[in-house]
C-alpha cells in the first residue's frame, strides 16, 4: 500500500494571505502585539511554531506564550474563517481536484494531510473545495510544533484506519517547500516536491526531492509517479 500526504497552502491551494491576516489579528488580540508577523516566512512552518518564532523574537518568554496557546488558536480559527468568507479567495490550484479524485479511486493509496495548520485550520481552508472528506487521515500543526514529527504520526493514524503498517519507503510526503522535503527525510519517506509556491523549481532542486513537479496539471503523469514513487538519492 502508499499512504500519500499532502501540504495544503502551495500544493493543494492558495488563500491569498487569509492565513496570514488571520495570524496577524489574533496576536494582536491574545498577546498584544503581531511582532514581525508581516516579514516572517509562513513556508513550511507549523502554526505553533510560528507563534513561538514571532512572539519569542518579540521578547516573549515560551511559558508565556504556551499559557494563551489555546485561546490564540482559538481566535485563529474565528478570523481565518472570517477571512475565507464565500470562499473567493480560496484557489484550488492546477490538476489538484482532479488528481486528489484519481488517487482517491486507486487500490492501495490512502490519501492524507501532512500540514503545519492546525487541524481546523486545514477544514476551514479546504472547506470551500470541497476536498476535505478525500483525505482519511491527517497530522497537523496542532500535533507537533516540530514537522519534523508529523510523518511518522500520519504514518501510525493511517495503520489505524487501514489496518496496514505503512512502513516509511511506503510513505510518500507532497508539499512546496524545503522544509516538506526535510520532514520526508526524517522519516525515511519518499519526498515530492511541487513548484506551486512561493520557492523556484531550482531552489526546490537544490534539495534533492525524490520527485518534481512544475503543477499537478498533467494528473495521468502525477498519479502514476506518485503511485509508484520510490526514492531516488543512492542509499536512500
Amino acid at each position: 500500500m502508499r499512504l500519500l500526504l499532502f501540504d495544503i497552502d502551495g500544493t493543494l491551494l492558495i488563500s491569498r494571505g487569509a492565513g496570514r491576516r488571520a495570524v496577524k489579528l489574533a496576536l494582536e488580540q491574545i498577546y498584544g502585539t503581531v511582532g514581525a508577523i508581516d516579514h516572517y516566512d509562513l513556508g513550511g512552518k507549523t502554526d505553533q511554531r510560528i507563534v513561538f518564532d514571532v512572539l519569542e523574537a518579540a521578547g516573549f518568554a515560551r511559558e508565556r506564550v504556551k499559557e494563551r496557546l489555546d485561546d490564540f488558536f482559538e481566535t485563529y480559527a474565528r478570523g481565518l474563517v472570517d477571512e475565507i468568507g464565500d470562499g473567493q479567495n480560496v484557489v484550488t490550484l492546477p490538476g489538484v481536484a482532479a488528481l486528489v479524485q484519481r488517487l482517491g479511486e486507486t487500490s492501495d493509496v490512502l490519501l492524507g494531510l501532512l500540514t503545519g495548520n492546525i487541524e481546523e485550520g486545514a477544514r476551514i481552508k479546504l472547506g470551500p473545495t470541497g476536498l476535505w472528506p478525500s483525505f482519511s487521515v491527517g497530522a497537523f500543526g496542532s500535533d507537533d510544533v516540530d514537522r519534523r514529527r508529523l510523518p511518522s504520526l500520519a504514518a501510525r493514524r493511517a495503520h489505524a484506519v487501514a489496518g496496514y503498517p505503512f512502513r516509511p519507503d511506503e510513505v510518500v510526503v507532497i508539499g512546496d517547500t524545503p522544509l516538506d522535503i526535510d520532514c520526508a527525510r526524517a522519516f525515511g519517506a519518499v519526498a515530492v516536491a511541487v513548484a506551486t509556491g512561493n520557492h523556484t523549481r531550482t531552489q526546490l532542486l537544490e534539495h534533492e526531492p525524490d520527485l518534481l513537479f512544475d503543477d499537478f496539471s498533467d494528473v495521468d503523469r502525477v498519479a502514476a509517479a506518485l503511485v509508484s514513487a520510490r526514492h531516488a538519492r543512492p542509499g536512500a
